[in-house]
């Protein structure tokens, strides 16, 4: 069975975490009082340690701490549409418009703090466009087992009967968005770069949509009719790195 993603919304940046660790370091600075004299040197020895902490929380507001940053996810995935089965990862809802043996190929690679996307596509129908979108689940025996579309901040107002249509969030800067247009041949390739990269969630599948183009407006945005094909993702980690995502 597909698993959902259910996530925090954005994965905290290194900043974030500077910031929250120098919360964490002033809420824990004890007040000392001196109140008598045998103790006084005991609590004197303290009070020095406590302004050292103090003097670290406050540089905090400037330079931050040094932290090691979590590394980005890659993910990919290839492969020749098939008919839905229990080991393909890459499926076609509707033959007519996805013919079983077109390739699909997707690589998101993390640089800084975005993403760059790219697809490519063959043996797809000629001189057409689809509209294509990353979607929280991997490929399912039927369609809607794909999960709504990834976003990087998700849309609180968004439910499984309702998917999330705000412009705010459903837009190719918060979703990925792959639109192509293939040739004469039924090949095409379409990249984008999102202000995001995948730490602890991630896509688990880029779907094909019937449409040949995806709607942007409100009340419509992202929506780009039936779902035809499907690439199951897959991650990629550095030797001895634990893969997190979404496989």
């Amino acid at each position: 069975m597909p698993v959902v993603h259910h996530t925090p919304m954005r994965e905290p940046r290194l900043s974030d975490k500077r910031h929250t660790a120098c919360s964490v370091i002033a809420s824990r600075t004890p007040t000392v009082t001196v109140t008598d004299r045998r103790f006084m040197h005991r609590r004197l020895t303290i009070a020095t340690v406590v302004a050292v902490v103090a003097l670290t929380s406050t540089g905090c507001a400037y330079k931050g701490l040094s932290m090691a940053a979590q590394s980005a996810v890659t993910l990919h995935g290839e492969g020749a549409l098939t008919e839905p089965n229990a080991t393909s990862t890459a499926e076609t809802y509707n033959p007519a418009l996805a013919p079983a043996g077109s390739r699909l190929k997707v690589s998101l690679n993390p640089s800084d703090e975005s993403t760059n996307a790219e697809l490519t596509v063959s043996g797809l129908l000629p001189n057409r466009g689809y509209a294509v979108h990353a979607h929280v689940n991997a490929c399912g025996a039927s369609p809607e087992l794909d999960g709504p579309h990834y976003q990087n901040r998700i849309d609180p107002a968004a439910t499984r009967q309702a998917p999330s249509t705000n412009p705010e969030y459903a837009n190719p800067r918060n979703e990925i968005w792959l639109d192509v247009h293939t040739d004469a041949a039924g090949s095409g390739t379409s990249r984008t770069t999102v202000p995001f990269v995948f730490t602890d969630r991630g896509p688990g599948s880029i779907v094909v949509h019937e449409a040949m183009q995806t709607a942007t407006e409100p009340g419509q945005a992202g929506k780009a009719g039936a779902r035809i094909a499907c690439l199951t993702l897959s991650a990629v980690q550095p030797n001895g790195v634990e893969p997190r995502g979404s496989r």
